[in-house]
């Protein structure tokens, strides 16, 4: 299965960064990869995590992020990975 990124998500990930880079050298890099590690894995598991506000929600096994993606045509599109830290209301905001 191929995996697209959208720009929205691209933005997320450079927030992530930033804020995590802030906190400690090198934790802002470790973030990338790990969320990258979780999406490479939607090419063998894409399509079987649970289905929250329209989309399939990947939990990021390290961070307290989620990778919202939508599955068509041999293809998971992600579009938004966002810190479930956040206010569910501005998540849901954020999604629409």
């Amino acid at each position: 299965m191929r995996i697209k990124i959208l720009s929205t998500a691209e933005h997320d990930l450079e927030e992530g960064y930033r804020f995590y880079e802030s906190q400690a050298d090198g934790l802002g890099t470790y973030f990338l990869d790990t969320l990258y590690s979780d999406i490479d894995s939607l090419a063998y598991f894409a399509g079987i995590h649970r289905i929250v506000l329209g989309y399939h929600r990947l939990l990021s096994k390290r961070f307290p992020f989620a990778v919202y993606y939508r599955v068509a045509n041999n293809e998971a599109t992600v579009f938004s990975i966002l810190d479930c830290r956040r206010n569910p209301s501005w998540i849901r905001k954020k999604l629409s």
